[in-house]
């Protein structure tokens, strides 16, 4: 659980490393927002990243060819300690195709994507569809003894669901607004113990499906409009699925679903598909590389900032909104400031983060390593269930011999949405610092410090050891309604103006923050209590 921090306001206006010169300050942002806006590198990085490298699972040849490249860029601008820091990962997994046709009733292709982390189907395959869904172990018993030799379509696949709200969306005044308000945290120890187990039942649905002679099995997409996915988690060494696992867009799979149907009058006896999925596991190298470049300080003894974003992604599209946007902005950042030939206070330290997608894997590694510890999992059941699983909720926090040294972490991972403000994460000790920090970009559209938290990204586990980790506020866009994760995720929703205001302000901040005469306020957490100790559940709760 994070800590709320609820330090007093303190001072509030960022001074550089030389004090006696304040003129200098305002000189470094007006030499920031040129570099950016009239000497830009993003859509160069980005287009690179996106069209030429791709979608980047972790361990696949593309992020090997990603970390490659990014390390080449940084050491080009200048930067200094480039490295890739190692961490245990599991497989890498890529597709090599996919074809997926109805072969009767009558002869269709549908559009399809082989669920990440499953394996091929060694050739093309062609058998009955049944309608099985299952949830939950339970519902293995109402389809035992019932699937052999067939593909099992595992959703239930409900109706469509068109979109009551436009696809594209920017941040409004009373939008802003309604983020700017204190959420209390909420500790529910049995509830986070049940997803726990929850992340534990794709492995047992490949088991039962393996032991009953399924052919492959079959979701629906989560998004209609032909929109495809295919996250899937089997990638620790030990998790070998063993059931191919295909996802179909949810127009085609509620087709299949509607011809499968028995007992309306005329319905053809027999569905079948055919699948051919090809994909390769990598397993040379277990490790994923966090991405790692320093902008040296002047004081050793000061400490460092970081800026970080994920760089790896799933493999629909292009990973360019989720998160090559925010991966680009950090390494614009680094350019900018790089290109000034200023030396700040602080080193500056730039990250791009690997395995975010299986569980913030990477910011973790990080953490661990440098900043502060965790006692480590024992139940083999919840170690089954993921690295990541329950690590926030581990007591004591043990700081580590960097804890003091980070002075400040900014992160972006919401698209490529441009910067409208940042949360605080319930610290009230530095909205006023951010405040005053945001206020030569008003003019840019930057300017809410709201309250609110925001998680599902690599600040969180910093913020909840006690650490000053933040995330910016950004427009929305397409983000949540098409591009997150999906088969449109590429560079033609990537807003190049918003990514150059994006970059301009994270460096600025950076800059900030390194010459800050005081890390930003942080509180070093302790284990909290039940939110609400008198709570009953059902067993499915």
């Amino acid at each position: 659980m994070r800590a709320v921090h609820l330090l007093p306001a303190l001072v509030a206006l960022a001074m550089p490393a030389y004090a006696a010169e304040p003129a200098k300050a305002p000189d470094v942002t007006a030499r920031i927002i040129d570099s950016g806006m009239n000497h830009g590198e993003v859509a160069l990085t980005a287009e690179y990243l996106t069209d030429r490298i791709g979608g980047r699972i972790p361990n696949s040849p593309a992020m090997r060819v990603a970390e490659g490249w990014a390390q080449g860029k940084f050491r080009n601008w200048g930067l200094a300690n480039v490295h890739a820091e190692p961490f245990l990962f599991g497989r890498g997994w890529s597709i090599d195709a996919i074809n997926v046709r109805m072969t009767a009733p009558r002869v269709l292709t549908l559009r399809a994507i082989p669920i990440a982390f499953t394996p091929g189907t060694g050739g093309p395959v062609t058998a009955d569809i049944i309608v099985a869904p299952m949830a939950k172990e339970a519902d293995f018993a109402r389809w035992q003894g019932k699937l052999k030799g067939r593909i099992v379509l595992l959703s239930k696949p409900g109706e469509g669901s068109e979109p009551d709200r436009p696809a594209f969306q920017r941040l409004g005044d009373d939008e802003l607004r309604k983020l700017d308000r204190f959420d209390q945290p909420i500790t529910d120890s049995a509830s986070a113990e049940r997803r726990v187990k929850r992340n534990l039942f794709d492995t047992k649905l490949d088991a039962f499906l393996k032991a009953e002679g399924a052919v492959a099995w079959v979701r629906q997409s989560y998004r209609d409009g032909g929109l495809l996915h295919g996250e899937g988690y089997g990638y620790r060494l030990e998790d070998r699925r063993q059931t191919p696992g295909i996802e179909l867009a949810a127009e085609d799979y509620r087709r299949l679903a509607r011809l499968a149907v028995r007992d309306v009058p005329g319905a053809p006896e027999r569905v079948t598909l055919e699948i051919d999925s090809r994909v390769t596991f990598h397993e040379a190298d277990p490790n994923a590389n966090n991405i790692i470049a320093d902008l040296p300080g002047s004081d050793p003894a000061a400490g460092y900032v970081m800026a970080g974003a994920h760089f790896d992604s799933w493999v629909a599209a292009d990973g360019a909104a989720d998160n090559g946007a925010g991966s680009v902005v950090v390494m614009e950042a680094a350019r900018i400031l790089a290109s000034l030939g200023v030396k700040p206070r602080r080193t500056i330290r730039f990250a791009l983060w690997n395995a975010e997608e299986q569980g913030l894997l990477g910011s973790v590694a990080y953490i661990d390593r440098h900043l502060a510890k965790r006692p480590p999992e024992t139940d083999p059941e919840k170690i089954k269930a993921g690295d990541w699983a329950g690590w926030g909720r581990r007591w004591p926090v043990t700081p580590g011999a960097e804890y003091g040294q980070l002075a400040a972490y900014f992160n972006l991972d919401n698209g490529s949405g441009k910067i409208r403000g940042i949360y605080t994460e319930g610290n009230a000790g530095v909205a006023p610092i951010f405040r005053e920090w945001l206020a030569p970009f008003a003019a840019m559209g930057a300017t809410a410090v709201v309250t609110s938290r925001t998680g599902g990204t690599d600040h969180v586990f910093l913020q909840s050891v006690g650490l000053p980790g933040y995330q910016f506020v950004q427009d929305p866009l397409d983000y949540n309604s098409r591009t997150h994760h999906s088969s449109v995720d590429t560079f033609d929703h990537l807003k190049l103006a918003d990514l150059r205001q994006a970059a301009v302000i994270m460096a600025s901040f950076l800059w900030n923050a390194a010459n800050r005469p005081e890390p930003l306020p942080r509180l070093l957490p302790t284990k909290p209590t039940e939110t609400n100790p008198f709570v009953y559940r059902d067993e499915e709760d």
